[in-house]
């Protein structure tokens, strides 16, 4: 079974003074090659971490020397109209899918919804480029913005839920979540589900979540993905979360959702 990562983050050495993100180290290409050989993951989606701004060249040069292995969702720096140059530059980088957008504190949610970026979300559609976004507790908008633009995909980070939060209350907008998936062209990343949780492994109040996130949105729009460095269990027990607990989930089914259905999803040939 294809394993492919719907996300997974590079970043080099820290400069000294910013606080440590993710762990007390750097977390190289050279780590993630371990990793994934040890838990039998064949692909991954590189999604560079917000401290590093708008920098993707850690996530591109990974992909510039293992094509079969990685592709980038990279960030991109716009607020004006005049930025369209700029994002097609940006998407002409070696290994770019599409872009990763970060709406994680009121300021920025407020932004995501104030109209300021309606010619961005315009101009991606127009374009055909896959957006990742996460935007904990901005579900309404991000439906709306989906409504206005129906070719383009939007992947919701996360299942939009708030990183501090486990089981019922990490769940609280299941159905708002679940009614989204009307629109067929929103998907959701089921990423990162360990940490969700406060229960031990197989983590059993998250299951009846999974499978209504299931019932929603079928398996061609729900991507499996590790978000590796945040995780509180090895890759592998992530990985066999799903393989071997949701055994309610048909073998081709749950071959798209480790996998095949984000590379169709992104437009990465199998």
């Amino acid at each position: 079974m294809l394993i492919a990562d719907a996300q997974v983050h590079l970043w080099e050495k820290d400069p000294p003074g910013r606080p440590l993100r993710h762990g007390a180290r750097p977390f190289q290409l050279d780590d993630l090659l371990v990793e994934m050989q040890v838990a039998g993951v064949h692909r991954a989606i590189i999604v560079p971490p917000f401290w590093e701004g708008t920098n993707n060249t850690t996530a591109v040069e990974a992909a510039r020397l293992y094509p079969d292995r990685f592709r980038v969702m990279g960030r991109f720096e716009f607020g004006v109209e005049t930025d369209q140059r700029g994002m097609q530059n940006c998407l002409r980088q070696h290994g770019m899918l599409g872009l990763r957008l970060t709406y994680h504190t009121p300021e920025l949610i407020c932004e995501l919804g104030s109209g300021n970026l309606d010619w961005f979300w315009g101009a991606a559609e127009a374009a055909g480029i896959p957006l990742m976004i996460y935007a904990p507790g901005a579900l309404a908008t991000l439906q709306a913005i989906a409504a206005r633009h129906p070719r383009l995909r939007i992947t919701i980070d996360h299942m939009g839920i708030d990183r501090d939060l486990t089981d019922d209350a990490a769940f609280a907008h299941i159905a708002e979540l679940s009614e989204i998936a009307k629109l067929s062209n929103v998907s959701v990343k089921v990423t990162t589900l360990p940490i969700y949780s406060a229960e031990p492994y197989p983590h059993p109040k998250l299951h009846p979540y999974m499978r209504r996130l299931y019932g929603s949105f079928g398996a061609q729009r729900l991507f499996w993905g590790s978000d590796l460095t945040r995780l509180p269990c090895s890759y592998g027990v992530c990985i066999r979360l799903f393989t071997e607990e949701f055994n309610w989930l048909p073998s081709e089914d749950l071959e798209l959702i480790m996998g095949r259905g984000l590379c169709d999803w992104l437009g990465w040939p199998l």
